[in-house]
């Protein structure tokens, strides 16, 4: 019986993905976006009652100008290939809060925070760009609805350890248990979120170069990032993120492509 239901949840993993013009894969999408994106509306206007968001200041006109140019480089890139209806559900927002944390973030649908604690560190419109780019393209991926599907699956690979041990003593279980959650976090919860973290930074230097940015900008950003945290971060196999030698390494890499594909829309550096 228990395969039976594992069966089927493997047919609707299979039916449920979904392939993003940006990547070109195909991805899990166990939640429909008509579900998440009004949730995390909902939650977006509430921590933004919730903090003090700077309005009326050069900073905060320059995080919406930044932000609205790397929304016009996604429609162009996506209507130039065919997806004209992709942001049809997306309700942009920029917001630039107070707070000291050196940090940005996006909520599924285009809901977008950048803490003034970063600004010191982007400095100036181009490093702006790098890490708007990157935020936006976290939405553009969908990587809020993959984060959510890996979490079901995570709880659901829970489920069938433990009724796979489910006969066995108290102490056999706990072990097995704690395998699997070890397993799951660092061989892949973990990396799932490094992947997702790469794929943001390979679209938002494209969609960066296409806004007018030099995408070479985006590796004086990470450098400037690097020496700010001092290299006091965990490594990289425990992280979320990439470690910032793999990161500028990827950039470095990439930057010709993102010149590349800006020249399509008649953008050259």
């Amino acid at each position: 019986m228990h395969y039976k239901k594992y069966t089927v949840a493997l047919v609707l993993l299979f039916l449920s993905c979904a392939k993003n013009p940006f990547t070109g894969k195909s991805t899990m999408a166990l939640v429909d976006n008509s579900q998440i994106f009004p949730s995390a509306f909902q939650q977006y206007g509430t921590f933004l009652k919730d903090n003090k968001v700077i309005a009326g200041t050069a900073d905060a006109k320059k995080v919406e100008v930044v932000g609205m140019k790397i929304k016009a480089a996604a429609e162009k890139w996506l209507n130039a290939n065919g997806y004209t209806d992709y942001l049809k559900d997306y309700k942009w927002e920029y917001h630039l809060v107070e707070n000291k944390e050196v940090n940005a973030w996006c909520m599924p649908g285009g809901k977008i925070v950048v803490y003034s604690g970063i600004l010191p560190i982007t400095q100036d419109e181009a490093g702006l760009a790098t890490v708007l780019g990157h935020e936006v393209s976290h939405a553009l991926a969908n990587h809020g609805q993959q984060r959510m599907s890996a979490g079901i699956l995570q709880q659901a690979g829970a489920a069938g350890v433990a009724v796979a041990t489910g006969g066995k003593s108290e102490e056999t279980q706990q072990i097995a248990m704690l395998a699997y959650a070890g397993a799951s976090q660092y061989g892949g919860m973990l990396p799932f979120s490094r992947s997702h973290e790469s794929e943001a930074d390979m679209i938002g230097l494209k969609l960066m170069a296409i806004a007018g940015y030099n995408p070479d900008k985006a590796i004086n950003f990470w450098q400037r990032m690097a020496s700010q945290s001092g290299g006091n971060k965990p490594p990289e196999f425990l992280s979320t993120h990439p470690s910032d030698e793999t990161r500028i390494a990827a950039l470095r890499r990439l930057v010709p492509e993102a010149k590349a594909e800006a020249a399509k829309f008649g953008v050259k550096f």
